[in-house]
């Protein structure tokens, strides 16, 4: 495999990764509300779940939905659904600041949820997918998502820094409400944006 290809690779996930999406504003919110090391729950298991659903999709899933077009339409309105129900969650936060000890931080199942009903992930995978590993290219599939993992993982814990940076400056529960229902509705508009 080339260098230009490894490249194109590298730059296609910087991109999808961390550019804002429902995944890294939660990862914003649970580096703010609970902290980095909290947070990384969330981040990790975002990338772990966007690194499986890369794989389902080179291996076969593609032709699945290209056979019965109904199993494309569920993931994507579930993914709306499950998007939505985040951003009110957001918006009825009401602003207090975690310890890091109460048993709603984030978690490695949630995060890896999160990819599945994000449809962010599943274009991100699906055009990955098909520029990258097109003919069935087994090999380079593996490559793009080892490429992946990491540029994904590094790129959602950016975000989950930035909140825990935040946190100093947002110790009024006013400023956490505010920042919250901003993102909120910065998920709902990407729902709108992806549909």
């Amino acid at each position: 495999m080339d260098f230009g290809l490894l490249a194109s690779m590298s730059g296609f996930a910087l991109v999808a990764s961390i550019t804002p999406g429902p995944v890294n504003l939660v990862a914003l919110a649970s580096g703010l509300q609970f902290g980095f090391r909290a947070a990384m729950w969330h981040v990790s298991g975002a990338t772990l779940g966007f690194v499986v659903l890369l794989l389902v999709t080179g291996l076969g899933f593609n032709e699945v939905v290209g056979r019965w077009p109904e199993l494309g339409h569920v993931a994507k309105w579930s993914g709306v659904l499950f998007l939505l129900y985040m951003a009110v969650r957001l918006v009825r936060d009401d602003g207090a600041m975690s310890s890091g000890s109460e048993p709603k931080r984030p978690s490695l199942l949630a995060g890896a949820i999160m990819q599945w009903l994000n449809p962010k992930a599943w274009l991100a995978s699906m055009a990955g997918v098909g520029l990258y590993c097109a003919h069935g290219d087994t090999a380079a599939l593996w490559v793009f998502a080892g490429i992946y993992f990491v540029i994904c993982y590094l790129s959602v814990a950016i975000w989950a820094g930035a909140g825990q940076y935040l946190r100093r400056f947002l110790n009024d529960p006013r400023r956490v409400r505010l920042l919250n229902r901003v993102m909120a509705v910065l998920i709902a508009a990407s729902v709108v944006y992806l549909l």
